[in-house]
């Protein structure tokens, strides 16, 4: 109710304060910072809450890699949000930030600089110093980033993958799971990037869309079925591929055991291929019209069998002609593309690797480390294709078939395929040697399992399943990399006789080693140095060992930091009671930590998880630089300040895929303005007034409408604990913004002002008011806390010591306790209900009365109005509250509707009684002459006293 100008301004109690009405956020945010810092806030609250149950929030580290992005923004003040709740419960919150230093984007970064020749020349540990260089350079420039934020923590003491302890827990925690059994070298087909020159882990590989060309081509039988003999033509098994490169390692065609496979009659030759698709394949992509099945002579019906009892058949290899290849059958050949023939080469799949094992077919590499066929003349070569890369072989070979008229078909599909997550080209599967953990060996995925299904809490509880289907569907960890900048992994070769060596000495000579010098000592010591006895091959006795140069992946050296940082400092905990990333660490460091600490342990390394989507803009679309809708935190920071970007990443709902854009943080900054005006309202009728320990009313001795309210806010907090412990910021959000927006801007603080500023200080009204804003500061600056860390703590300087707790900085605040109990509360929301029900009502009358120019103000009117039973007996009951004043209206009469039949509401607006007060603006009946005052009501006539 804003006041006229008027002779009696100056006895009125009008809101006074020093907060400011603009935050300025950008120019004072890191003013606020510095003094955190300087006077040392995070360890301040690690020594309030020292002795309590500890939460530990392990952090997920980011990669050393170039400035912050908003994902980043996002994550780190979740976090931040989380911690600082938990701090407010009274538990100790060691917050220990990380980054990962090792891995091949560093390493290509080194290699642009220097070039790939000088690269190439350059030693092993130069390479590594200049990884080194590049990676602590980028933490310092992320650190200021996050800092920025208002993100509390241990920032003078991070973890990092690339201290010399880390370097050791990775060997500790790979001494555990070799010494279980888990880990193996062996050869198999893993996935391989040809531009990074390295295996791939499932984690690394990303899908996308690729152009392929798929052909159909001719086996030509060497065993012919009797029932085919007779034809006098030759006998072909049709394959299809989609990989024409990898004919050349082809060892083996799979069929399905029980499916039917019938002969083709076309062009002088018999094609045996699936029942199900000769007429889509001959018909349909070769468009060959005169292909027919083939009937045998005497046979009334087409020749038939099932692929079991083709197998064992032998045909000719399609590239090298004095090689013979063998039928199998495996149970993964679909009807659904294709010939219902499999081109196998154990050497190139997965699937094929399997069947290739179980039938004996040999595994045939003819693919270099670059991706280029060896060159040669016979298998395991590129034969008439040597020296070409395998994408440049594709064409070629299809004319090669060609030429021979063994090529039935060619078309080009677009179709799902892997592409390497760094340099995002497509990957080829190439079998290698490299070290492997075992997921069944040891039941490490059964044990991996029971975990995360039945031990781990997930939020949202549906994510166990996403990370659950992973899990149980993923191939055994393919661990080595063929790179210079990581962890080696410690194994070695007898240069007397080739024996790989690794046995618990090593192990144990070279976590020492990595604990002492760190992991470059690897590529710099002889194993002679170090190894003293252990020195030995166990085969020949030879003591030339000689360091082997594959590194552990990198998922590895991220996913033992529960050991390396959880375990081995003395502030922290493991389990941890919650690890918080984005979805794409589901087959990431949630798996990588969750293997290798169930792998030593048996147990996860987490008690909880929290799953969040992904940034995009406000079209739902990923941010490139090229589309131009990139959203930079530390721009943001500089133009609108840091508790704007923490305020949208506590309005949206990160378990999803979110959005941002200016447009969106424009309207961030209009909701960040209504708190703040709130907040300045308050702090209006509060600072320097009212103390709440002296000052402060009972709730027994509120008015009505006061006690009305201290129970509404009493379910609103309990209604943002609740939000709050289950990691749903923007629910909490989302309660917090409509009370203040809806029921307090809009209706009780509205309905107070008249108390606040005509009432005479110190009167017991005009205190109870001041009481429930008391009330209300405390437990906005509580919620608002976690979320709008900046701004909560300016609050803390104008804010009574009682709302504050006596503390100087919001983050040592403790939660904020309800003056009453919900159950309490809840005995009050049939009137609240009621009364509200009514004000609707009210409101629309008023607004109709005043477009027809009856009145101007609602003081001027007085509200006559019929209800319903029920709610007439709660409005007059013991509860009921002062209508006129809730209303903002003289005078409110109220009639009970009796009719059971009519339970609707009436209003009546009517010209107030009385004359109008000069100082409160109110038409009293008593208003009149008092004393000196001519025109005065009553309560402002002792006001004036």
């Amino acid at each position: 109710m804003a006041k006229e100008k008027s002779k009696y301004n100056d006895t009125m109690q009008l809101p006074k304060t020093g907060f400011p009405m603009r935050g300025g956020l950008p120019k004072n945010e890191p003013k606020r910072l510095a003094a955190w810092y300087e006077n040392h806030v995070y360890e301040q609250l690690q020594k309030k809450n020292e002795g309590h149950k500890k939460f530990v929030l392990h952090d997920g580290p980011p990669y050393a890699n170039g400035p912050i992005h908003i994902g980043h923004a996002m994550n780190k003040i979740s976090k931040d949000i989380i911690m600082r709740y938990h701090a407010m419960q009274g538990e100790q919150t060691p917050y220990v930030p990380g980054w990962d230093c090792h891995g091949q984007p560093i390493e290509h970064k080194v290699e642009e600089m220097l070039g790939t020749k000088k690269f190439n020349a350059t030693p092993t540990a130069k390479i590594r110093e200049l990884c080194n260089k590049f990676a602590v350079e980028n933490i310092d420039l992320q650190r200021e980033g996050f800092k920025r934020l208002g993100v509390l923590g241990d920032w003078d003491n991070p973890y990092l993958t690339l201290y010399h302890e880390h370097d050791a827990a990775d060997i500790e925690v790979f001494k555990a799971m070799f010494d279980k059994g888990m880990i193996y070298r062996g050869r198999k087909p893993v996935h391989w990037c040809k531009h990074c020159h390295t295996a791939l882990a499932e984690a690394e590989i990303e899908y996308s869309d690729e152009v392929s060309p798929s052909i159909f081509v001719r086996f030509e039988l060497i065993d012919v079925p009797e029932a085919l003999r007779s034809a006098g033509v030759p006998v072909d098994v049709v394959i299809w591929t989609t990989t024409p490169w990898t004919l050349p390692a082809n060892a083996g065609v799979a069929l399905l055991a029980d499916a039917d496979y019938i002969a083709v009659e076309a062009e002088g030759r018999l094609g045996i291929m699936a029942k199900a698709l000769w007429e889509k394949v001959f018909h349909g992509v070769a468009g060959i019209e005169d292909a027919c099945l083939y009937v045998p002579e005497g046979a009334t019906e087409p020749w038939s069998v099932h692929g079991e009892e083709l197998v064992d058949i032998t045909y000719t290899h399609p590239i090298f002609s004095d090689v013979q290849g063998r039928i199998v059958t495996a149970d993964y050949v679909t009807l659904e593309d294709g010939t219902g023939c499999v081109h196998t080469a154990p050497g190139h799949g997965v699937d094929d690797y399997y069947t290739g094992m179980r039938c004996n077919l040999p595994i045939i590499m003819p693919v270099d480390d670059d991706g280029h066929f060896y060159a040669g003349d016979g298998l395991g070569t590129g034969g008439p294709f040597s020296g070409m890369d395998t994408d440049e072989a594709n064409p070629h070979i299809i004319e090669f078939l060609r030429e021979r008229g063994t090529l039935v078909a060619e078309k080009k599909i677009n179709h799902s395929y892997p592409h390497c997550w760094r340099c995002k080209n497509p990957v080829i599967f190439r079998a290698t040697d490299q070290w492997f953990v075992s997921m069944d060996e040891t039941n490490l995925r059964g044990e991996a399992l029971d975990q995360v299904l039945n031990h781990v809490t997930w939020y949202p509880d549906h994510a166990k399943n996403r990370i659950g289907s992973m899990v149980e569907g993923r191939p055994d960890w393919c661990i080595s990399r063929q790179r210079n900048w990581g962890v080696p992994i410690p194994s070695y070769t007898c240069a007397d006789c080739g024996e790989k060596v690794m046995n618990d000495a090593t192990l144990d000579a070279v976590i020492a080693l990595f604990k002492e010098k760190g992991s470059d000592a690897w590529f710099t010591d002889a194993p002679e140095e170090y190894l003293g006895e252990a020195c030995v091959c166990p085969k020949c006795g030879g003591h030339h060992l000689k360091a082997d140069r594959d590194i552990l992946d990198v998922w590895w050296d991220s996913g033992v930091s529960w050991k390396a940082v959880c375990e081995n400092r003395e502030e922290l905990e493991y389990p941890a009671d919650m690890y918080l990333e984005g979805s794409d660490q589901h087959r990431g460091w949630f798996q990588s930590s969750l293997l290798t600490s169930v792998g030593a342990n048996g147990v996860a390394p987490y008690k909880a998880v929290v799953s969040q989507g992904f940034t995009l803009d406000g079209q739902g679309r990923k941010m490139s630089k090229s589309l131009g809708n990139v959203i930079d935190p530390n721009k943001v920071c500089d133009e609108m300040g840091a508790d704007i970007i923490r305020l949208w990443v506590a309005s949206v709902d990160t378990s999803t895929d979110v959005a941002i854009d200016h447009e969106i943080l424009a309207r961030t900054s209009d909701a960040y303005r209504r708190f703040r005006n709130t907040f300045r309202f308050l702090l209006g009728e509060l600072e320097g007034q009212f103390e709440p320990e002296t000052d402060g009313v009972p709730f027994s001795d509120l008015t009505a409408l006061d006690q009305l309210m201290v129970a509404r806010l009493t379910q609103v907090q309990a209604e943002v604990d609740a939000a709050y412990a289950g990691y749903e910021f923007n629910r909490a959000y989302r309660v917090l913004y409509d009370f203040v927006v809806t029921e307090l801007s809009n209706v009780y603080l509205d309905a107070l002002k008249d108390r606040l500023y005509c009432e005479k200080p110190g009167s017991l009204a005009r205190r109870s008011a001041q009481t429930v804003l008391a009330e209300l500061l405390s437990m906005l600056l509580r919620d608002l806390q976690p979320i709008l860390a900046f701004t909560c703590d300016e609050v803390m300087a104008y804010a009574p010591a009682g709302c504050r707790g006596g503390e100087t900085y919001a983050a040592m605040l403790d939660w904020y306790q309800a003056p009453i109990s919900v159950e309490e509360a809840n005995e009050y929301s049939e009137v609240l209900t009621a009364a509200l029900t009514l004000r609707g009502a009210v409101t629309k009358a008023l607004e109709d009365a005043r477009a027809a120019g009856t009145f101007t103000k609602s003081q001027e009117v007085r509200i006559s109005a019929t209800v319903p039973s029920s709610d007439f007996a709660l409005l007059t009951g013991e509860r009921g509250i002062d209508l006129a004043e809730f209303f903002i209206v003289s005078e409110v009469a109220l009639m009970e509707n009796e009719d059971a039949e009519d339970d609707g509401i009436t209003v009546t607006v009517d010209a107030a009684r009385g004359e109008r007060c000069d100082r409160c603006w109110n038409y009293r009946e008593d208003t009149g002459v008092h004393g000196e005052h001519e025109h005065i009501c009553s309560r402002c006539a002792a006001a004036l006293e």
